[in-house]
């Protein structure tokens, strides 16, 4: 029988602590998979790079490789850039069938996830606040894929209505609107004792430590609101387990991610020339260079991109 292996592919990041908590939910994810050989890699920053780990599975032995995104939603990274790296090995190693998963999306594993970690930090706090007094403000990365963002906002709706919140707002912590600063302005205004700010997010990093920052500047500004600031998903068991769902996924039938509203496959409003567009990678000036915690070299697209140039995916076989 051929031997099958699992990739988890990261983002990467320049913030030492975002590594470890990627490489802490990496080991949950073998501890869930123990018949695969599972190896991780890095798009950027940190190594191995993504392709070091391809190439540690194939020197191992590996025929089948089950490609999975350790990232929340399809946005340029999923869509692109780790096609663009799975699709490059897989052509210069034709003798193994390498599969691409789909990204971890909007799925009942990880609102259950974000539900706990949001009640954990009502826990943790002095006071007891009705939630119908309370404003959840649900923080996503950002990116210039509508699609992706959208995303947040629907992950809001559900967890404000599961959890029987008073309202719900969204924010991002870069690219899109609004920033988190100026959605907590406008939250304040609204009239709750208590604004829960929950960073949609993986790992923490460069971005979720600006979020609980400026959480703080304005709750000094808001002293009559309590601002409580909940933790973000980390390597909570759910989170594990949907990442154990994917790779499951791609080992057994069709991996493919919901392109119905993609940029690059659909005509959506004020993207209309990104249909169709080819992909590429464009992450060769930062891939391994280290973090922030082996060097002090810094750059300007600090933890996020700003993609002025836009080259995607054009295949869609189960690598996309």
């Amino acid at each position: 029988m051929d031997k099958t292996a699992v990739m988890v592919c990261g983002h990467g990041s320049r913030d030492i602590d975002a590594i470890r908590e990627f490489e802490l939910v990496a080991a949950g994810i073998k501890a869930r998979l123990p018949g695969y050989d599972v190896e991780t890699g890095y798009l950027e920053f940190a190594r191995p790079i993504i392709r070091d780990g391809l190439e540690a599975l194939k020197a191992r032995g590996a025929k089948r490789i089950l490609a999975v995104p350790g990232m929340l939603f399809a946005a340029t990274h999923v869509k692109n850039d780790l096609p663009w790296e799975i699709n490059s090995f897989a052509k210069d190693n034709p003798g193994i069938e390498v599969t691409f998963g789909r990204d971890l999306a909007i799925d009942g594993k990880l609102l259950e996830a974000a539900a706990a970690r949001i009640a954990s930090a009502e826990l943790a706090t002095a006071r007891r606040v009705a939630r119908g007094d309370t404003l959840l403000l649900v923080v996503g990365r950002g990116t210039n894929d509508p699609d992706a963002n959208s995303n947040i906002a629907k992950v809001a709706r559900m967890l404000w209505e599961g959890m029987g919140f008073g309202w719900a707002e969204t924010a991002f912590s870069g690219v899109a609107h609004p920033r988190v600063t100026a959605a907590l302005e406008r939250a304040a205004r609204l009239g709750f004792a208590r604004i829960i700010v929950f960073p949609y997010f993986l790992f923490t990093g460069v971005l979720v430590k600006r979020i609980y920052s400026e959480t703080d500047a304005v709750a000094a500004r808001f002293p009559a609101i309590e601002f409580v600031k909940a933790p973000y998903l980390r390597d909570h068991p759910s989170v594990l387990d949907a990442f154990a769902e994917r790779v499951e996924e791609s080992r057994t039938g069709s991996p493919a991610m919901n392109c119905q509203l993609c940029k690059y496959r659909t005509q959506i409003v004020g993207y209309a020339d990104e249909v169709g567009a080819v992909q590429t990678g464009h992450h060769h000036h930062v891939r391994g260079i280290g973090t922030d915690g082996a060097h002090h070299h810094h750059h300007d697209h600090d933890g996020h991109h700003h993609h002025d140039h836009h080259h995607h995916h054009g295949q869609q076989d189960g690598r996309e």
